[in-house]
């Protein structure tokens, strides 16, 4: 298995696996707007994303990373949006290779931490970031709101 970050060379490989994840958490998308999405971020450089492949070169997962700030740390940080591994590449290993890809590439730009979330019935991803060193939050909550959508151009 080897990760690699992502090129726009890699989104064909990189949409089958977003609408895996996009269908695991029950928000499914037809594969155009997928490919928009993911390919302005590649194109824009305004995420990382590291692409999981196995010994024949297909892709089993990706992890997601964009750019925050810590005013606290007064250091640039990274928040983990995405990973998701495809169901038969489970229990290898993969998504503990691409977090610690993640944190490799934060180490590497000088960023103070990474930040994640995760469904609370996500129990499996909440072993696999506490094995790793992550800490769950017990002092803020996380508030969303949710805003119109804007008009197609």
């Amino acid at each position: 298995m080897t990760v690699a970050r992502a090129t726009p060379a890699d989104l064909d490989d990189l949409i089958w696996l977003f609408a895996g994840y996009l269908n695991f958490y029950d928000v499914p998308q037809p594969a155009a707007p997928i490919r928009s999405f993911l390919g302005e971020r590649l194109e824009r450089g305004d995420s990382v994303i590291f692409l999981a492949r196995d010994e024949e070169g297909r892709a089993q997962g990706f992890v997601q990373l964009y750019p925050i700030f810590s005013s606290l740390s007064l250091r640039p940080a990274w928040l983990l949006y995405d990973l998701f591994v495809s169901p038969e590449a489970r229990r290898q290993g993969v998504a503990e290779m691409l977090m610690n890809a993640a944190r490799a590439h934060a180490e590497a730009t000088g960023a103070c931490g990474l930040q994640l979330e995760t469904a609370r019935n996500n129990l499996t991803a909440q072993a696999l970031y506490e094995k790793l060193g992550y800490v769950r939050d017990e002092v803020f909550h996380t508030y969303w709101l949710a805003l119109p959508g804007r008009p197609a151009e």
